[in-house]
């Protein structure tokens, strides 16, 4: 079958666990602190980890593009139909945009003009920590990379419907898509910056952008290899082979090594500096965040290193589809972990600038050994990441039920639906 159809089971379910998503998020509002600063970072969580999601396939499809690739032709629908989401992840940021501007949230510290008045290294970033570039430019980036998303997604559907015998339309594809890549790279650069590593205001490293992107781009990988198996055991997909898989098998591998090689990189380089400034990150979720600071570790490296070492582990969808689910979750413990504990401290900052005292900042005193959402993943947090997930994928599974799930006229199918390792 080579047409999908959202509908049945597949709608059911994935409306459910948005209508899950919904409660959840609504009961993290009513049992909150004066800020409600559990609710709003778990929005902020999930939407800065899908909306990369989507960023990076969209990336790693131009990429592919680009190098004449043509092994990922016969399943590349999946990856258009994930960068659509993008548009989602632009609605949920102003969200959270406008939030700052209205009040309703204190998700980062530079963001408190009270903070700010009285602190040298906040006033001295502001230059860059702004409202300008968080609630504009960020947002006219993500706009940029939708319409690449588009653009690309409709050249790949003119390939398919007029015939492309003159390569005409793949070729303005692979313009769009070279030109895609410098512009992805640099500007995710920017808002992972302020979306992800300003949660820390004081804080700053070099090889943040690349290690959150490579996060991204092993959560995207392992999405996909989830996908594909469900559509494949559905009847679709049926020239995705083993080798596919594979392929796919191999990304995780690598890049999980990758991963880790940037997070020992980083964390080597600021522990053998020992600045203050720079130590504090690692001192902080070394020491009051334990379990996902280590398990962070084992999740994302050691279980996919061990089980995916032989090659021919690679090939069993049972092996690389259990890698694949544990990776996923794993880095939305990655990003959970970049952004709470910073989230946390802020509130602490701001509800002592106004005289209170919660919960959250008694854990910031280090009175309280654990804070419900902040900790640890708690029921809620589990429940509004199936709420998102259920969205990203209604949204992708709409988008792949509007075209063939095949481009039947791309010049490298053959090499595709023959690819072989």
């Amino acid at each position: 079958m080579n047409t999908f159809s959202l509908a049945g089971k597949e709608r059911i379910v994935l409306i459910a666990l948005m209508i899950l998503g919904v409660l959840c998020l609504g009961a993290t509002y009513m049992i909150d602190d004066e800020l409600h600063t559990r609710f709003w970072s778990n929005i902020l969580h999930n939407t800065v980890f899908f909306t990369g999601i989507a960023f990076m396939a969209l990336f790693f499809l131009s990429a592919c593009i680009t190098a004449w690739a043509g092994w990922h032709a016969v399943f590349k629908r999946v990856w258009e139909s994930f960068s659509i989401f993008l548009v989602v992840g632009l609605i949920l940021m102003a969200i959270i945009a406008l939030g700052m501007i209205l009040g309703w949230h204190h998700l980062y510290h530079w963001a408190d003009s009270a903070s700010v008045a009285t602190d040298d290294l906040l006033q001295h970033k502001s230059k860059f920590l702004n409202f300008t570039w968080f609630g504009i430019i960020c947002l006219i980036i993500v706009g940029i990379w939708y319409l690449f998303a588009i653009k690309i997604r409709n050249l790949s559907l003119a390939e398919d419907e007029r015939g492309d015998s003159d390569f005409t339309q793949h070729k303005k594809m692979r313009i769009w898509a070279a030109a895609f890549l410098p512009v992805g790279g640099f500007s995710s650069a920017a808002v992972i910056w302020l979306w992800v590593m300003s949660v820390d205001a004081h804080w700053y490293s070099t090889l943040f952008a690349w290690y959150s992107a490579t996060s991204w781009f092993v959560a995207m990988i392992c999405l996909t290899i989830l996908l594909l198996m469900y559509l494949k055991n559905q009847g679709y997909y049926e020239r995705v082979s083993k080798e596919h898989i594979h392929d796919l098998g191999k990304y995780l591998f690598a890049f999980s090594i990758f991963w880790t090689y940037l997070w020992f990189s980083q964390y080597m380089l600021i522990w053998y500096g020992n600045i203050g400034e720079e130590t504090v990150y690692f001192q902080i979720r070394r020491e009051e965040y334990p379990v996902l600071f280590y398990g962070n570790l084992f999740i994302n490296f050691v279980l996919p290193f061990l089980i995916l070492m032989r090659n021919d582990t690679k090939r069993k969808y049972g092996s690389v589809g259990f890698v694949a689910a544990i990776v996923f979750f794993g880095h939305w413990i990655d990003y959970f972990l970049m952004l709470k504990p910073g989230i946390l401290h802020t509130a602490h900052e701001v509800l002592g600038h106004h005289g209170q005292h919660t919960e959250g900042a008694a854990h910031a005193d280090h009175a309280s050994p654990f804070v419900a959402g902040f900790t640890l993943p708690g029921l809620l947090e589990i429940g509004i990441l199936l709420g998102f997930l259920g969205l990203f994928l209604f949204v992708a599974l709409r988008v792949l039920a509007k075209a063939p799930l095949v481009a039947e006229k791309d010049p490298y199918l053959e090499e595709s639906i023959h690819h072989h390792v």
